[in-house]
């Protein structure tokens, strides 16, 4: 097999993905996993498309990820993950769509309206 590449974004985090068979190794910007996200909540979070895929220590990937924070980048790694195991093994999808891993979640920040103090928050009313 050779290596497969997907791309997952979330909020402004984008994550590019080589993924190809191995040990189960997931690098990160040249680190490893457990050294880029010391969290456990996030590992799970990067980790499950491989766990519901039952494909634990068949691949090793290499993630590039870009833009955003820590929760950001994990989703949008979760979802580049998800897309090469179907662009791998089309078996899997079915399994991936029920647990909502396929999904591009969509909601961005609000831009900061001018002559207000937020997005959508308004300067207090006075009426005298």
């Amino acid at each position: 097999m050779e290596a497969v590449s997907a791309t997952g974004r979330r909020k402004s985090a984008v994550a590019r993905i080589n993924i190809k068979e191995g040990k189960g190794n997931i690098t990160i910007n040249d680190r490893d996993l457990q050294e880029y996200f010391p969290l456990q909540q996030i590992q799970y979070i990067i980790q499950q498309p491989l766990v519901v895929a039952e494909a634990g220590n068949k691949y090793d990937i290499m993630a590039n990820l870009k833009g955003g924070g820590v929760t950001g980048q994990a989703e949008a790694l979760s979802l580049a993950i998800a897309r090469a195991l179907v662009a791998i093994n089309p078996e899997v999808k079915e399994a991936l769509k029920n647990k909502k891993l396929l999904t591009r979640d969509p909601r961005q920040v609000e831009r900061k309206k001018p002559g207000r103090p937020g997005a959508r928050k308004r300067f207090q009313f006075s009426k005298r």
